[in-house]
């Protein structure tokens, strides 16, 4: 436990992080990848150039010096980090590493307000932290190897074949080698797969979440080919897509992750998503579908038109079939088959008039939504308007967490 000097002190710092947070962790990947250019083999070097690892860590730093006399408060974002740590292979001995080059980064951006006895408070912050982390990585690495088909670290599984859902979205089916029993997964999480492109100085790592329901002989990854924005080329969805064929072989870590459906609960599901998003709604779905097929479920996808629309047609019949189910499609840029052939129920984008009318008597149910950024931020938005209870609104980020409000509404 920390003093009540080294609290404290600490506290203090909370202005200070407000404001250099960015500039600290973006000073820190430098200096530890200057100093251990090996965890290149860990970290998503896309997230990387995006800044958006460089803004999470100093969001989960700020959070814990505001809340670093319970922190237990943070908890729960320390389970969602801890999922991602456990499926990317971090282990005790990183922790040293990166407390040593946080500090570091901290006397660096900060210069001389960086005291002897600010650094010393933070440097038992850290390690309480840390002790933390490593702690519940510790019970999920376990869990992970003991479970039933279970295992530890890195898995081959054989890409037994592959599925174009849609012009920029391919699914792969994925068997494990050995032969040996697969171990199930809670609908909505993921799994992380391990690359090395050709002339690739390092491995990739990418987590993918599955898109089909568990207690399958294979898992089901789909994966959108990224346009390369922002000046990444998208060197790992472009390998799947293009490189990798039936037959080849991905290593692959146990599925992982904290964004999942209520398994027993018989409560009303409302799934939203967005683009690519629609990849752990799609399992869920399938898994309800499969498990609980009285259950109400409303489905509402969003996507740019029927061309990058995967699963519609999947969608489409599991609402056919089951009386519970009800799906709709929202298209942001309709083609005029779409518009001629009525593929879609609202043209635009999912706004609070059109989903409350959707929704309708509904909105006491579990809202699950995945998408992208602004996508997110806007549903997040009209939920909240609608007065539901934390417990009742989940969402999940492809990558490092972001802030799902505005700037703007934050000020």
């Amino acid at each position: 436990m920390l003093d009540q000097q080294t609290i404290s002190i600490i506290k203090s710092t909370v202005p200070v992080l407000e404001k250099y947070g960015t500039a600290i962790t973006t000073q820190f990947y430098q200096t530890l990848f200057q100093k251990h250019p090996e965890l290149l083999n860990i970290f998503n070097h896309a997230n990387q150039k995006q800044g958006r690892q460089q803004t999470a860590l100093a969001n989960v730093v700020y959070a814990a010096a505001v809340h670093i006399e319970k922190l237990e408060t943070i908890l729960p974002a320390v389970k969602q980090i801890a999922h991602k740590h456990r499926s990317l292979g971090v282990l005790p001995e990183h922790y040293p590493i990166v407390g040593e080059n946080l500090l570091q980064a901290i006397k660096d951006v900060l210069g001389d307000a960086a005291t002897d006895e600010i650094i010393d408070a933070w440097a038992k912050a850290y390690g309480v932290i840390a002790d933390v982390f490593i702690s519940v990585e510790k019970d999920m690495y376990h869990e992970a190897k003991n479970q039933h088909g279970g295992w530890d670290g890195y898995r081959h599984f054989v890409v037994d074949r592959k599925v174009a859902e849609s012009d920029a979205i391919t699914s792969l089916y994925l068997r494990p080698e050995d032969g040996k029993p697969l171990a199930s997964f809670k609908p909505g999480q993921y799994i992380t797969v391990k690359l090395q492109p050709e002339g690739e100085a390092y491995t990739h790592l990418r987590q993918y979440s599955m898109s089909d329901a568990p207690d399958h002989d294979y898992y089901r990854i789909s994966v959108k080919r990224e346009s390369g924005e922002a000046g990444v080329d998208g060197v790992v969805s472009h390998y799947l897509h293009d490189a990798v064929q039936p037959g080849d072989i991905l290593p692959i870590t146990a599925p992982a992750g904290d964004f999942i459906l209520e398994p027993i609960s018989t409560h009303p599901v409302v799934l939203i998503s967005g683009g690519v998003g629609i990849t752990p709604m799609v399992s869920m779905l399938n898994t309800i579908a499969a498990r609980q097929p009285e259950r109400s479920v409303t489905f509402i996808h969003a996507a740019q038109n029927s061309s990058v629309h995967a699963f519609s047609e999947h969608v489409e019949n599991l609402d056919h079939k089951h009386d519970s189910f009800q799906s709709y499609v929202c298209y942001s840029d309709p083609t005029d088959s779409d518009r001629a052939l009525k593929r879609y129920d609202k043209e635009g984008w999912i706004d609070a008039k059109w989903l409350s009318s959707v929704v309708g008597e509904t909105k006491d149910a579990n809202f699950y939504f995945c998408g992208p950024v602004p996508f997110m931020q806007s549903v997040y938005h009209i939920l909240k308007s609608w007065n539901l209870s934390p417990e009742k609104i989940h969402y999940e980020f492809f990558g490092p967490a972001r802030e799902l409000v505005p700037a703007e509404i934050i000020a």
